[in-house]
């Protein structure tokens, strides 16, 4: 396999087939000069670090038009930048783009580190998002892989071994195959390529650039690779979360900065942990199902109390915020099931009860 001859196919193909999206600058507007935003692209690496495009453009437009460049993002509230955020998942991402941002700002003036290894001191930037960084912003001749290149390779190369162990072998032939000249372009080509023509089934051999060099297509196991080993099956946690209302306000509460959803805002909780734990008012509650929602290392249960508080109720956790002040879409997903389930609630005896969606109108009893 000549490694130069494989990659001017792959940029041959990309310089037609390459996918638009809205951080990327076209290898027909590189070709003429055009420079890649570097925030941009490092903005995009981490909001699709564990999400897919489809899910990110629509808060890549959001962001960028809010914070348009890295010293308005190092400049936003934390509270701001997570309720932006909500829904994205992986919410420590959220955070560490705060610290990322400030330290770009802080001790390098506003610019990102050129390099790898430079990137690479910065929080929350990892061995991954520095070496997609450095290819496609900077040109530097860094190796990128994520999953689409796993597969890529895997296949290219007909690398039996399973993920993860496979990862060190994959990352050492997508190594030999990155040129000197348009690396950036090639990451991102190989990326694409996995993406709509390698894909985890029915790979599309027929329209592949590589496919006369592919070992695993010569074989005809190409579907079969990669092998992955087994994961196990997640464990599943179980708690409580209450949601009440009081007069025109809804009880909230911040998470910690740590943790699972760190910083996010939600609803009291008992830690999640199945230990139990009072109530954060006194009032009457009421058990009104159950939310599931499933992360990336464990299924969460999780019971849920609903309550509208007297006006001299005591509240020992959590914060009384106005309605006006609250929007159910600054709630990362997991509380949004909560709030929903919560407004379709209704009393013993017909009555629907008067959540925080229902402020306004009065509780009548359904025809």
């Amino acid at each position: 396999m000549r490694d130069n001859g494989v990659s001017d196919a792959l940029l041959e193909w990309y310089d037609r087939r390459a996918r638009v999206m809205p951080w990327r600058t076209s290898p027909q507007d590189r070709a003429l000069g055009v420079v890649p935003d570097p925030y941009r692209v490092w903005l995009s690496e981490v909001m699709l670090q564990q999400t897919t495009v489809a899910a990110v453009k629509d808060y890549f437009h959001r962001f960028t038009a809010r914070w348009p460049h890295v010293a308005d993002l190092a400049a936003a509230r934390d509270e701001e930048v997570m309720a932006e955020w909500a829904g994205l998942g992986y919410y420590a991402r959220a955070r560490n783009l705060l610290r990322c941002a400030r330290a770009v700002v802080a001790d390098h003036g506003g610019q990102f580190p050129a390099t790898r290894e430079g990137l690479l001191t910065l929080p929350g930037i990892g061995p991954y998002t520095a070496s997609a960084l450095a290819a496609i912003a900077y040109d530097e001749p860094a190796t990128v892989v994520d999953g689409n290149v796993e597969r890529v390779m895997a296949r290219m190369f007909a690398v039996q071994t399973p993920l993860p162990a496979a990862k060190a072998e994959l990352t050492a032939h997508a190594a030999r195959l990155t040129p000197a000249q348009r690396p950036g372009d090639h990451a991102q080509a190989v990326m694409d390529l996995g993406a709509t023509i390698c894909t985890p089934r029915n790979p599309a051999c027929g329209l592949c650039p590589w496919s006369a060099s592919c070992r695993a297509r010569a074989a005809g196991i190409q579907a079969d690779l990669p092998r992955k080993t087994p994961k196990p099956e997640k464990p599943t946690r179980r708690g409580t979360v209450w949601i009440a209302r009081q007069d025109d306000h809804v009880l909230v509460e911040r998470r910690p900065d740590r943790g699972l959803l760190g910083g996010m805002l939600g609803f009291p909780g008992d830690g999640w942990d199945g230990a139990g734990g009072p109530a954060p008012a006194v009032g009457d509650w009421h058990e009104v199902g159950e939310v599931r929602h499933t992360f990336t290392h464990f299924h969460l249960y999780l019971t849920l109390h609903v309550a509208e508080l007297s006006p001299t109720s005591t509240v020992t956790r959590g914060t009384l915020i106005h309605r006006a002040d609250f929007r159910p879409a600054d709630l990362p997903t997991v509380m949004r099931k909560a709030w929903n389930l919560a407004a379709d609630h209704v009393l013993p005896g017909g009555y629907r009860r008067v959540m925080p969606n229902d402020l306004g109108r009065k509780a009548q009893a359904p025809p």
